[in-house]
């Protein structure tokens, strides 16, 4: 992987917008500011009517992220599917549906904590709008382009999510995210491979490794002699140099491999900076994010 980035809003094609939405307090917000950061051209909360006038009178010239829920007054399912197709099919944009997702008890959770009412159930329990909200952006999620599922994020984590699909553009159709997580804390969602490493030898029993992570050349050396290691990283790169392939070939923007052992701390993350260096020195484009050692490192709360 070249340590040099094309200029992302260079227009080699047409500009990609992104339409941001998903259920209330899912982290529409937080998607949109972290966008922002990124370079988009951001608005949110713009009218429905107003969108397909918007991209068809002014072409964006950079990348552009639109955000959508609810609360904009004209907002509907079919109000919202309908206008996606009518801006994909001048092929002036290249339109990219962005829905966050959350679990109930944590929308719960998170409205109890902020104290807001629910934009669906303005005189009645937050749970009651939680419901029928869900229940209604049934038929976006099944049209959306890319789910990513904000339960167990806080914001930093889920800005690091947004950074592994948006922020890198070389030029090359396929991006490859290499996550390393603990087992313990449950499968990340959105996963397109997963592998688990917990059959390998644990450095975690080793006094001298357990304080340290995956990223450190003695943790590495020590799973590195593991009889079985080799043998099972040749096995997943062979793998990966027969479906990546394909995978773009099939015209996918984005694949997800997902690398768990117990804690998230050692095993997983040495086969994810490995893998990871392995496929990017094949031309990949590749991001690396260690889950939980973020977490560690990340006091931050949800907001």
């Amino acid at each position: 992987m070249s340590d040099t980035k094309s200029n992302p809003f260079t227009v080699k094609e047409a500009p990609q917008v992104v339409f941001v939405t998903g259920p209330s307090g899912g982290g529409r917000t937080t998607t949109i500011n972290a966008l922002e950061d990124m370079g988009f051209e951001t608005i949110i909360n713009i009218p429905l009517r107003y969108v397909s006038r918007l991209l068809k009178d002014d072409v964006p010239t950079r990348p552009m992220a639109l955000g959508l829920d609810i609360r904009n007054r004209d907002f509907s399912v079919d109000g919202v599917l309908d206008m996606i197709g009518e801006v994909s099919a001048t092929g002036q944009i290249r339109p990219e549906l962005l829905f966050l997702e959350c679990r109930r008890d944590v929308l719960l959770r998170r409205y109890s904590e902020t104290r807001r009412r629910h934009p669906m159930a303005e005189g009645d329990s937050p749970h009651v709008g939680i419901d029928a909200e869900i229940e209604m952006l049934k038929p976006i999620r099944e049209r959306a382009d890319l789910i990513i599922d904000t339960s167990e994020f806080t914001p930093h984590d889920l800005k690091a999510e947004l950074k592994n699909w948006f922020e890198q553009d070389t030029g090359l159709p396929l991006s490859v995210a290499v996550e390393s997580f603990s087992y313990k804390r449950g499968m990340p969602r959105g996963m397109d491979f997963v592998f688990d490493c917990r059959f390998l030898r644990n450095p975690h029993w080793s006094p001298d490794l357990r304080g340290k992570t995956g990223k450190d050349r003695d943790v590495e050396e020590y799973i590195d002699e593991d009889p079985l290691f080799e043998d099972y990283f040749q096995k997943i790169l062979g793998m990966m140099d027969m479906l990546l392939p394909a995978t773009q070939k099939e015209g996918r923007a984005h694949v997800t491999i997902g690398i768990g052992c117990t804690g998230g701390k050692h095993r997983s993350v040495a086969m994810t900076e490995k893998l990871g260096k392995t496929l990017a020195q094949r031309n990949w484009q590749v991001s690396i994010r260690h889950r939980e050692l973020e977490r560690r490192a990340s006091g931050a709360v949800y907001q």
